[in-house]
């Protein structure tokens, strides 16, 4: 319905902030992440999700596409909510978050407020299930040798997956990489850099 608001950001407060389009005030429920980078009565531009229920009408706005991806992806764990979501993503940056489920790293998911260990066990099972059906798209390959030269490359594919990129811009922001020599994270870095400009 919404996909992103851009306006001016009229209020602030933890997990909530209001950006006024047009005259509208639009409340977003959002992450620290996203609030750390708005000022009051400045331009402001958050990416959004409505989330419709029952009982419930609530807008959520991030400030950047990874950032919304990475929501979509938790709130689609089964006992994972929105404001479960908005800890995790107040507490590491979604490239952080892709990593830690890359690595099957509970602690990293653990230190937001109200993520135990089996919350974090089952994040990081059904999302790195998700990300290894797509990464047959990814263009890369897979088999014997090419396969163990390659692993850096499909471990930072899958964690872009993750931030929800598509297999396109992921494709295209690996080659020329140097994979080989460069740490995972180094790999990860440089194709969010590529795929931001």
């Amino acid at each position: 319905m919404f996909y992103y608001l851009d306006g001016t950001v009229a209020h602030v407060e933890p997990y909530l902030t209001v950006i006024d389009c047009g005259g509208v005030g639009y409340a977003c429920r959002t992450t620290g992440t996203t609030i750390s980078q708005l000022k009051v009565g400045k331009p402001g531009k958050l990416y959004t999700y409505l989330n419709v229920g029952e009982d419930v009408f609530d807008l959520y706005g991030f400030a950047t596409q990874g950032e919304l991806g990475s929501f979509k992806q938790l709130i689609g764990v089964s006992g994972v909510g929105p404001k479960a979501a908005l800890a995790i993503l107040s507490s590491c940056t979604p490239q952080n978050l892709a990593m830690a489920i890359i690595t099957g790293d509970e602690k990293t998911l653990t230190v937001a407020p109200g993520i135990g260990k089996k919350i974090a066990q089952r994040i990081i099972l059904e999302l790195k299930d998700k990300v290894a059906k797509e990464q047959n798209d990814v263009g890369l390959p897979l088999g014997g040798a090419v396969a163990a030269e390659k692993s850096k490359a499909v471990e930072a594919a899958q964690a872009l997956a993750v931030l929800g990129y598509s297999q396109q811009d992921i494709s295209a922001a690996l080659r020329g990489i140097d994979v080989e020599n460069l740490p995972l994270e180094e790999i990860v870095r440089q194709s969010l850099k590529r795929m931001v400009k």
